[in-house]
């Protein structure tokens, strides 16, 4: 490779470097695409960057191969086989739709849902965004056959008693997966922490860590469902970073 194309590849890597943390700040901050700090490139050339990626399949590209590697680092196996799918309601900004946000009568939440599956750590295996008026049934309906391309070995999935009924019987036809439902008992009153099912609890809550995630901001499905990619991306990579950190040094030799 001449010293021209060298300089041209190293300047093209800094350049996505800095483009990949002007994202992750943004999510992590929750700060408006416009108030992005003048210690990153303009804000144009960033959104550019995320939406260039996103319609590309890039960021969940770049997520998928971050779980596997987290899952190799945990002696588990890269491909998930089983996985915990619920749903979260949040309420929606004002620059979101009435065409694409609805009304959650049991949450009382006027926004969007985001129906998630994770595995057993918590990672997240896929993620789709409704309006929140949409039954956690339906959205499984569109979720889980997306999953089950994707991964083949993934055979058995926790749930909540939302998706309990015929969509239990359908997946198992169609789709071949077990929806394992994890009831809640009628003699705890309050909190419960309910077996399986408080893993993905733990990844909402992770999730709202990042501030952009505090509400959904975003005027498009698809946008939302790439910030919380984004957000995941930073977790899993400083989890690595800190394993990385944790190994001891190899001996020297004389």
């Amino acid at each position: 490779m001449s010293p021209a194309t060298l300089d041209t590849a190293n300047r093209a890597l800094t350049s996505w470097h800095w483009m990949i943390d002007a994202v992750r700040y943004l999510v992590d901050n929750g700060i408006k695409w416009r108030a992005m700090p003048a210690d990153f490139p303009p804000w144009p050339r960033v959104y550019a960057f995320f939406a260039r990626w996103r319609d590309a399949g890039l960021v969940a590209e770049l997520h998928d191969r971050l779980r596997g590697a987290v899952r190799e680092a945990e002696s588990r196996e890269e491909e998930a086989s089983a996985a915990v799918v619920d749903s979260q309601s949040v309420k929606a900004d004002a620059t979101v739709s009435f065409a694409s946000r609805g009304y959650d009568a049991g949450k009382k939440i006027n926004g969007r849902k985001r129906h998630l599956l994770t595995d057993t750590l918590g990672l997240l295996l896929d993620v789709l965004v409704t309006p929140a008026s949409t039954t956690d049934r339906d959205a499984a309906r569109i979720l889980l056959p997306a999953a089950k391309k994707h991964f083949r070995r993934l055979s058995r999935i926790w749930t909540d008693g939302g998706y309990r009924g015929h969509l239990q019987d359908w997946a198992a036809q169609h789709l071949g997966l077990v929806l394992d439902v994890v009831r809640r008992s009628d003699d705890v009153s309050g909190f419960e922490v309910l077996p399986r099912r408080w893993v993905v609890e733990r990844s909402f809550a992770w999730f709202l860590r990042s501030r952009r995630l505090v509400r959904d901001y975003e005027r498009r499905t698809d946008t939302s469902e790439a910030v919380i990619r984004w957000s995941m991306t930073t977790l899993m990579s400083r989890r690595l970073a800190a394993q990385h950190q944790q190994r001891p040094a190899p001996a020297r030799t004389a």
